[in-house]
């Protein structure tokens, strides 16, 4: 019944502790063997998803950046791509720099800041990418910025969240990923855009697919979806819009999604035309 399942990585895939169970990672390769497309659907950049993607042994295009880009796994293709205007760019590196916020920006795959400190220094630890600091960021707009993140504390962010809804809402996607990161992506970059344009390309409807999340910025993927999954760790709005709520990230939540709608009912079938399984 399902063809194509994009999962989330913080919150959804991953535990509190960034790693995968090796029973969800057993879970996920099995899914691939029956010929299902597992991909990848997160605001992490392509770097970084790649690494993870590796780790699961799929090779399949990934949804990266919020859904600004879909490229393949080895990173040679790119199959979908939206920058954030450059005026808006320069907007909201200007207000970081008037509210001494910490914003970092993404371009060509590369992390930049205005300056090092422990917020980019951690956020680099956890995600197992390198930085680059580059003083003047406003000078990087014109070249087309894929991502821009504030990290700062949650009541700090959704402030922030509610005046650049205001000034720069039709013009850019803005939705936070954690409670202390504020995204800030193309107005055509989200999960739900992107795992469609994805889906067309590999000839799926709709209604094959599976769309597993956990945060705000996951309710266009659970939406978007065919079934769509909220974590049970998933802030209350993705519960609300999600057809079935699953256990949480630290429970293996995944994993239990996989083995209920693909791999029992495999099994099932299986067992009914009396064929050996995989």
């Amino acid at each position: 019944m399902y063809k194509l399942i994009a999962i989330d990585l913080d919150g959804t895939l991953l535990t509190d502790d960034l790693v995968i169970p090796q029973d969800t990672v057993a879970a996920i390769q099995k899914v691939v063997a029956e010929g299902i497309v597992v991909t990848i659907a997160t605001g992490r950049m392509f770097a970084s998803a790649s690494l993870i993607a590796r780790q699961l042994n799929i090779n399949v295009p990934l949804i990266t950046y919020q859904g600004a880009l879909i490229k393949d796994v080895n990173g040679r293709e790119v199959m979908y791509e939206r920058t954030v205007p450059p005026e808006v760019t320069q907007k909201l590196i200007e207000i970081a720099l008037e509210k001494k916020m910490h914003l970092q920006v993404y371009q060509d795959d590369i992390l930049f800041s205005a300056e090092e400190n422990e917020k980019l220094i951690a956020y680099s630890q956890a995600v197992k990418v390198p930085y680059t600091i580059e003083p003047d960021l406003k000078k990087l707009s014109s070249k087309g910025i894929t991502k821009l993140l504030f990290i700062e504390e949650s009541d700090v962010l959704d402030q922030l969240q509610q005046e650049l809804q205001t000034l720069y809402g039709k013009y850019a996607h803005i939705a936070k990923s954690k409670k202390n990161y504020l995204e800030v992506t193309h107005p055509e970059a989200n999960k739900g855009s992107a795992l469609l344009h994805l889906a067309k390309q590999l000839d799926i409807d709709p209604s094959e697919i599976i769309g597993i999340g956990d945060n705000y910025n996951d309710l266009e993927l659970i939406d978007a979806a065919g079934l769509g999954i909220a974590m049970g760790n998933a802030v209350k709005e993705v519960k609300e819009k999600a057809d079935y709520t699953t256990f949480t990230n630290n429970e293996e939540g995944v994993l239990h999604v996989l083995e209920r709608f693909i791999l029992e009912p495999a099994r099932v079938k299986r067992d009914k035309e009396g064929k050996m399984p995989v």
